[in-house]
Formats: C-alpha cells, structure tokens, sequence
C-alpha cells in the first residue's frame, strides 16, 4: 500500500478507530430517500456503522434543487454526490465506499474534510513564534492533511440547520497530531435551492497556530465506478502554480504555466498533457500540485475552476475565497479500493479540486500566511455548482 495519497492507518488502528465487524452491513436506505429531484424535506438521518470502541457513525442526507448529497459524522465525509445528467438520469459522481470499515481502515482520503492542516508540510515540522513544532510523518519524510489521525478521522458533531443544511463541529484539542492550541472548527454544507453544494469553514483558537482546511471529494462527473476522467474537460483560473520536489513538496517558486503541461487557462482535456514528460509531472505521477488562482484571497467566493464531462453532459463550476487550488488527477489509485458501485478504482478514475492556502505555507515565507491567532476568525467558503449541456 502507497502511503502517498493513502491514509495511515497504523496509529488510527492503535487509537481504536478501527471500525466494528458489525459495521461492514451496508447502511439501510433512509425512508423515501429517492433520487434528489425538486426541493426534499428536512436533513435525514440513518446509522452507517459503530466504530471498535462502540461510537455511532450516522449519515445524513440532504436535497435540495436537483443534487442529493450524503454526509458521515466521521470526517466530515461525502459518502455520496447524485447529479442528473442532460437526460435526467441520476448517478453518484463521488468516489466512496459503501460500509464504513474501509473508510476507518483503507480510504485515501475519499470525500474527508481535511484538517488540521490540508496539503504537505515539509519533515513534519514548522517554527512558530520561535517554537519548533514535530508532526506525525505520514507522507514519506512529509506530514499530509493533518496527520495520520487527522479531521478526517475524527468524529464530528453535526446539527441540522433548515430544510438542507448540516453544521459540523469539531473541537481539536492543544497539542493533537503535535499542532498548538485549541481549535474549535465548525464546517457548514449546504445544498442550495439550485443544487449547488456550499461549504463553508470557521475555527477560532486559544493559542497561535496553523490553519489550512480543505474538501477532499474525488470527482468522476461520468458517475463513480464508469472508468477514467481524462476526457473530463477542465479548466482552472491560474496563471502560475508551485513546482515540487520529489517528495512533493514546493520549492518556493511560483512558476508560469504558459508552455508547460500545467496551462489550463483555457478548457482541454485532463489526460491531454498527463503523459508528458515534464519533470513535474514525473514528480506527481501525473497532476498533484498546487495552483495559484489569478484571483488571490477574496471576501466572497470568486471562479477558480470548470469541468465539463462530454457524454453525460453534467458539468461543475467551483468558487472560492481561497488563493490556490490542488489538482490531483487520482494518480495513487491502484486497482486495490472497491467503491460504492461495487467495482475497483485505477489510477485516474477521479480528480480532485482542493481549494486551500499553498502546501508548506508554514516553512514558506513567499507564500500567503496560514498562521490563525487568538482573537482572529479563520473563515475560508467553497461553492460547487452543477448543471448540464
């Protein structure tokens, strides 16, 4: 098992996150569940599985405008996306498992809210305020999204909120996964009355810290289990992004993409240029780097990225406040993670689109802070809108 992409799963076994046997049971299907046409009710809720120590995992689902989205209290995670697609025919487009245990034991991050930290930093390490910090290094000689117990393994507190949104809490403690202070994070989905997906982030802490949350849904717009998304048309507002080293992280550059593989200022296809040999894409096995949107931090959400899935004609636009964006064209999978359709994910059968701050933000001091202090809010929104054509 690649660690890269690939969450640890040795210290998430020691801490007792090991998912019950009585939990591999598919989830019963919530009562008049359906096909998220029109505006549906109330956020349900239905019991997914009971971790080792006997916590409830529950899954929450909620409708609104033509898009069905489903919700575990364990991470934060988006077990299930349904979208129409030009005929009306409804399909998950969201990489997933069905039961909980391979989320506990086997997930590379699947549908995870990402914390405390999203993206790389280097060695595990960073200084704050003249103290050296040591994360847990689940990456290689690299810490990834937060740890190897990180948000996505926790279990969150989630309260409805009106007819089709779930507030998530979680309240990370001084010193957990080896970050400073005490974070207290709440995450916001909402579906909207026109089917777009909201995600809306804030934490607060009582001690300077690093802050850097993100969404880690893997997107196949052709449906979950239908193959490869190199034909996806993609296109992302950036003129620059970070080139890496070989273990993935930044060099501190921030480089044109006119000319590289890494242009997609204007739509082309995702696999078009995922072959070639630019010693970038060697480093990521494909695309699995950072983006610096031409927009930066803004108050409300901007454009940041399109896709466009030829056959089934649905399409996705993404916005944010955030200043960069990860694209990573699911490279680490490897034939060895059975989905929700009951059939294998291979290398390239999803793409991720991770809006965030730079990966080693800590340890970079070019790059825009990811540094959150007492009295200040961090507040950081993402709209996924969908439609047709």
């Amino acid at each position: 098992m690649s660690t890269t992409r690939r969450a640890v799963i040795t210290g998430a076994a020691a801490a007792g996150l090991s998912a019950a046997a009585a939990a591999g049971a598919p989830a019963a299907h919530a009562h008049g569940a359906g096909h998220g046409g029109g505006h549906g009710g109330a956020p349900r809720r239905e019991l997914f599985g009971r971790l080792a120590d006997g916590t409830e995992v529950h899954r929450w689902t909620l409708s609104n405008g033509g898009t069905r989205v489903k919700v575990l209290s364990l991470g934060g995670i988006v077990q299930s996306l349904e979208l129409p697609d030009r005929a009306g025919r409804y399909a998950n487009v969201s990489l997933g498992f069905d039961t909980l245990d391979p989320y506990v034991t086997d997930s590379p991050y699947f549908g995870a809210l990402i914390g405390r930290y999203g993206n790389r930093i280097a060695e595990g390490r960073f200084t704050l305020d003249g103290t050296t910090y040591q994360l847990p290094l689940n990456d290689g000689p690299n810490s990834l999204h937060g740890g190897d117990i990180g948000f996505d393994k926790r279990v969150w507190e989630v309260t409805p909120s009106g007819r089709s949104a779930l507030v998530l809490r979680y309240v990370s403690p001084d010193g957990e996964m080896g970050y400073p202070g005490t974070l207290d994070v709440e995450v916001t989905y909402t579906v909207t009355d026109d089917g777009a997906l909201r995600i809306d982030y804030l934490a607060t802490t009582d001690a300077p810290t690093v802050v850097n949350l993100t969404s880690h849904i893997y997107f196949n717009l052709a449906g979950e289990g239908s193959g490869g998304v190199h034909d996806h048309r993609l296109r992302i507002a950036a003129s620059r992004f970070t080139p890496v080293g070989a273990t993935l992280i930044p060099t501190g550059e921030l480089a044109d993409v006119a000319g590289t593989p890494f242009d997609f200022r204007r739509t082309k296809a995702v696999g078009r240029d995922i072959r070639v040999s630019h010693p970038q894409v060697l480093h990521g096995q494909g695309f699995d780097h950072n983006f610096v949107l031409d927009k930066g931090i803004t108050e409300e959400p901007e454009p940041a990225a399109s896709v466009h899935e030829p056959i089934s004609g649905r399409t996705m636009d993404v916005a944010t406040t955030e200043p960069g964006l990860q694209f990573y064209s699911g490279n680490f999978l490897d034939g060895t993670l059975v989905g929700t359709s009951g059939l294998t994910y291979r290398q390239g059968d999803a793409l991720c689109l991770e809006t965030q701050h730079f990966p080693d933000s800590p340890n970079q001091p070019g790059f825009p802070s990811t540094v959150l202090r007492p009295g200040d809010t961090y507040r950081s929104t993402t709209v996924h809108t969908f439609g047709t054509r």
